[in-house]
């Protein structure tokens, strides 16, 4: 830990923590060495979290190289190279890879002057052959950025980076890239608003677009938000139909897949569960969803796991198990609150409507002081 975070400072005091930095080589000796990949990510998250502590953004996360070629681009962005294009690319990834480690405003803190250098480069004008690159680092920093409006609710910026992103992607001609626009957008729609109607039709625009692209796990994961728009709307035929194309799609070879950690058999169960929990069987949607946060365990994945888990206790209320529901709904409050994410919060307290009447009940009353402490709601 000292090691790392000498390491972190150039001679002349300053973050960097970049591809290309004394910080990546130590990380890099280290594998050598023979430390697990797990434990060196965990090392540059707390370096990261330390960084954003003391006011470190955009600039820590790029070597001294790489600032300088971007600098150079912003001044003339005819001089644009590879590297500055890469650079931006390692960030937004950087940023991506830390959601469910790090609060969701640090992270629009870290992203947020990626966006508008993008933006700035792609007025140009730029070198013809670097365009379509720095326009899939702009869909991606948009659609990640749109998600991190939504969950510090403001859905009025989530909206518009949404549809930024999307501009984008249609100008890539790519249509997996466009497809997990639209499963971003979609997935938020859901969650923030009454009703299905909009967040059904940026699905069907999802498969649509996953159907002509070259990503079989993208269209595995638009099929089973398919299913789950499906089963809330009480279309169990639907339901089911979309879940086992999408089964299809992810037991198929996916060797060459441009989205290679987009979707996942751990996944699909979670939607599994949920149609299951709203045009199925409480206990199959129960034991499905215990299988999902059991391999949902890495630090990218704790969003999810805590709305598979609170899914779970949902699915132990109608099982007339509300206590048992409770014990689980203690697990996910932490989460929710570690991460400051919107659709967990929203989870908890759909979740805790549904035990309104054990509301008398002590174990309810230690919940809601345990809501209430760690969420303030």
């Amino acid at each position: 830990m000292l090691l790392a975070h000498l390491y972190a400072r150039t001679p002349a005091g300053e973050l960097s923590l970049g591809a290309g930095s004394d910080f990546a080589e130590y990380l890099d000796a280290l594998c050598l060495l023979g430390e697990s990949e797990w434990r060196t990510a965990e090392l540059r998250r707390l370096v990261l979290r330390a960084a954003t502590d003391t006011g470190g953004g955009l600039l820590a996360l790029l070597s001294p190289t790489v600032q300088a070629a971007l600098t150079a681009a912003l001044v003339d962005p005819r001089r644009t190279e590879g590297e500055a294009i890469a650079g931006l690319a390692s960030v937004v990834a950087d940023v991506n890879a830390e959601v469910g480690s790090l609060p969701m405003v640090r992270l629009q803190l870290l992203l947020a002057p990626a966006i508008e250098t993008c933006r700035r480069l792609l007025v140009g004008p730029l070198p013809d052959p670097l365009v379509p690159q720095l326009r899939e680092v702009t869909v991606a920093a948009a659609t990640l950025a749109g998600r991190l409006a939504f969950e510090t609710r403001d859905d009025t910026a989530s909206r518009a980076l949404y549809a930024e992103a999307t501009r984008e992607a249609e100008r890539l001609a790519r249509p997996w890239r466009k497809a997990s626009v639209h499963m971003s957008h979609a997935l938020v729609t859901l969650y923030s608003t009454q009703g299905l109607d909009e967040a059904r039709r940026l699905v069907d625009q999802a498969v649509r677009a996953a159907r002509s692209g070259e990503s079989t796990l993208v269209r595995a994961r638009a099929h089973a938000l398919q299913a789950e728009v499906a089963a809330r709307s009480g279309q169990e035929r639907q339901a089911q139909a979309a879940l086992g194309l999408a089964w299809y799609d992810i037991e198929v070879d996916h060797t060459g897949d441009p989205a290679p950690t987009s979707f996942s058999p751990g996944h699909l169960r979670g939607f599994e569960g949920v149609c299951e929990l709203y045009v199925g069987d409480p206990s199959a949607a129960h034991d499905r969803f215990a299988r999902s946060a059991e391999v949902l365990s890495a630090p990218r994945e704790q969003v999810q796991r805590a709305i598979v888990t609170t899914d779970q206790a949902l699915a132990r209320i109608r099982l007339g198990e509300p206590r048992a529901a409770a014990d689980l709904l203690h697990k996910c409050v932490a989460a929710a609150a570690t991460t400051g994410g919107r659709v967990p919060a929203l989870r908890l307290r759909k979740a805790r409507q549904e035990l309104r009447p054990w509301r008398r009940e002590e174990w309810v009353a230690d919940l809601d002081d345990h809501l209430m402490d760690v969420l303030g709601s």
